[in-house]
């Protein structure tokens, strides 16, 4: 059961074909969590992948913390440790090393007082596949100003 939203990746969804998704713990720095209570966090461009039996997310960026002082992290978009169960890092590991899985971020989001990711392993969309999705999305919209006028 998720809490409250950190932040969405909102091109995922167009991007990839979602097929299974994982809650994953992340390993942050005390600043870093401070920012994502604050909300300055960006991951519209990252992304995860499996080295050495761990999961990374590469790319996050989560800003400075104002009042962090000298032990605030060097980088925003250092790479960060998914934290995952063995069994799913192995299952998730077989998959992106087949044909066309990646492992993508979705959310950051609470959960009671820990922060969590979700993760989901997806197949990219052919250009297509988005185009299609965007002429859907522009009948739905203009049915739906039809039906606004039809009301008045």
């Amino acid at each position: 059961m998720e809490g409250k939203v950190i932040a969405i990746n909102k091109t995922a969804s167009y991007e990839y074909f979602i097929k299974e998704r994982f809650e994953a713990g992340i390993k942050l720095e005390g600043a870093e969590v401070k920012s994502l209570r604050l909300g300055k966090v960006n991951v519209n461009d990252s992304f995860c992948f499996v080295k050495g039996g761990e999961v990374f997310l590469k790319n996050a960026s989560i800003s400075f913390y104002q009042n962090a002082g000298k032990y605030n992290s060097s980088d925003e978009k250092r790479d960060r440790k998914l934290l995952l169960k063995k069994k799913e890092i192995s299952y998730i590991e077989g998959k992106v090393s087949a044909k066309g899985y990646t492992l993508v971020l979705l959310k950051l989001y609470f959960k009671d007082a820990l922060i969590k990711a979700e993760v989901a392993l997806c197949v990219g969309k052919h250009t297509y596949d988005k185009k299609k999705i965007v002429k859907e999305k522009d009948i739905l919209r203009k049915a739906e100003r039809e039906i606004k006028e039809y009301k008045r």
